[in-house]
């Protein structure tokens, strides 16, 4: 059983690096300067899917304001990249609205190690304050939803009256420089590129640990039965505010890279409406599954471009009815349907139910032999 699972293991690795080594030499190939960075950007938006993937399909808590730190990852990385001005200037729009000083808060962001440990940090701890002030109370379910929407509403419409300390509605935009390369150069460009791969492949590879051993196992029980867990002597919280601010980290280096790629980062990256897009991607591709997860961010986003290109003034017709298929012939999602088909999609054998069938039960059917007799 262990060399077969080391050969499983050895094979996903395999399959990853081959995926990851198809993306970095042969798609700059193939693909323009342009549908490169497009295929940069679906790739960062399936690592903030990989976050959603983890505190949703493993942990069971459906969050809606996935959004908010995304945008605050994507504000970190932007800040420092809107002081790149010569010595005692201010960004740009601050000028416009007569802001004579930088903001104190702003300083640290001169620091590049600064601003790369905040696009983490940032998010992973406000994901954990407030995954603690809501599963303290043991609130879950519906109610985790709500409030997740209800912050969502609160971060935007805050970054989006904030036009002297952010830009307001247009948000961070207009990046020139970063260690002395232009932003919006090709080359500066494919880095990012590459970049986004290789951290997409060891977010992957950190999901993918996280929920193979004790810990996603604790997860999935979570997700199942947490009364059972809490009476089993584990504290749900401590674990559920934990793979929170995981997930809320994940999804911070995802609109830090996004932001890169894009040139841009506004408040409508804490639209509602974007965080519950994330959760589609998750559905589409199929819960619990980590594939899954960058599977649908890539097809859905792909789909978007492609139906907008074709159908320009009736495309969201053929979103929506891709969206209602999947929900109600695909409910487990792409994935989820291969496994139903007997087709692995660098997935491991799936574990044995942790209650049995009674009528699988070897010691049921030796009474109901001996009842018989």
């Amino acid at each position: 059983m262990r060399r077969k699972g080391r050969r499983l293991i050895l094979f996903e690795v395999g399959v990853v690096v081959a995926i990851a080594l198809i993306l970095i030499l042969i798609m700059p190939v193939v693909l323009s300067s342009f549908r490169l960075n497009l295929l940069g950007r679906f790739l960062s938006l399936a690592i903030v899917a990989l976050g959603i993937d983890l505190i949703w399909g493993y942990t069971g808590l459906l969050s809606l304001g996935h959004g908010i730190f995304f945008g605050l990852g994507g504000y970190a990385i932007a800040m420092y990249l809107k002081l790149q001005v010569p010595q005692g200037e201010l960004p740009d729009f601050m000028g416009l609205y007569g802001v004579t000083e930088l903001p104190w808060f702003w300083q640290p962001f001169y620091s590049f190690p600064f601003a790369v440990v905040a696009v983490v940090v940032i998010p992973a701890v406000l994901a954990g304050l407030l995954g603690y002030l809501v599963f303290r109370n043991r609130l879950k379910g519906v109610y985790f939803s709500i409030l997740t929407q209800a912050a969502t509403i609160v971060f935007f419409n805050f970054f989006n009256g904030q036009q002297k300390l952010f830009n307001g509605t247009n948000g961070l935009i207009d990046f020139t420089t970063l260690f002395g390369a232009t932003v919006s150069d090709t080359k500066t460009q494919f880095v990012f590129y590459i970049l986004t791969i290789l951290f997409l492949v060891a977010i992957y590879a950190l999901c993918r640990w996280l929920t193979s051993g004790r810990f996603g196992r604790l997860l999935i029980a979570i997700r199942d039965d947490e009364s059972r867990v809490r009476f089993s002597g584990y504290n749900p919280t401590e674990f559920k505010v934990l793979v929170f601010a995981i997930s809320g980290a994940i999804a911070g280096i995802a609109g830090a890279f996004y932001t890169l790629q894009s040139g841009s980062v506004s408040p409508r990256a804490m639209d509602i409406a974007f965080s519950i897009e994330m959760v589609i991607w998750v559905a589409v591709g199929g819960r619990a599954t980590l594939v899954g997860a960058i599977l649908g961010a890539l097809l859905v986003n792909y789909a978007r471009v492609f139906l907008s290109e074709q159908f320009p003034e009736i495309w969201l017709f053929f979103q929506g009815a891709l969206f209602l298929i999947v929900v109600t012939v695909l409910p487990d999602g792409i994935v989820g349907w291969l496994r139903q088909q007997k087709i692995s999609l660098l997935q491991r054998p799936s574990q044995i139910a942790t209650y049995p069938s009674l009528e699988q039960d070897p010691e049921v059917q030796h009474e109901r032999q001996n009842l018989g007799n």
